[in-house]
């Protein structure tokens, strides 16, 4: 039987990021931040896979969303864009990219004798 979680391991994950020029004070974006922590804490008990995270920097502020879908058609975007036009933010949305999957590492005992510790490897 296939868990949640193993079945979400081996979907592909995407990401796309709104891009907000010029970059904003972290204080103006307490709602947005409200609305990612929200929407992480939502998608920990729902079938599929989203993460929000807001980033800061001195010339642009970022989005940035990891989701199972390159779609960005749930009700969250709609929110967040809503959010930024509210705030007459002027931004725009990045394509999406698929994720690249990452090596399973495989735990095996070490055959030298050695210090005892696993060996791993890809």
């Amino acid at each position: 039987m296939v868990t949640n979680i193993q079945r979400r391991a081996r979907d592909p994950l995407w990401v796309y990021a709104y891009e907000i020029a010029p970059a904003q004070p972290s204080k103006r974006l307490d709602r947005i931040r409200a609305l990612l922590e929200g929407e992480n804490l939502a998608a920990m008990s729902g079938p599929g896979a989203w993460a929000g995270r807001l980033i800061l920097e001195k010339a642009i502020t970022y989005i940035l969303i990891v989701s199972d879908t390159p779609a960005r058609d749930r009700e969250i975007n709609g929110r967040l864009e809503a959010e930024l036009e509210r705030l007459k933010a002027a931004f725009s949305i990045t394509d999406a990219l698929q994720v690249a999957t990452a090596p399973t590492l495989k735990v095996m005992p070490t055959m030298s004798g050695g210090n005892g510790k696993p060996h791993t490897s890809c």
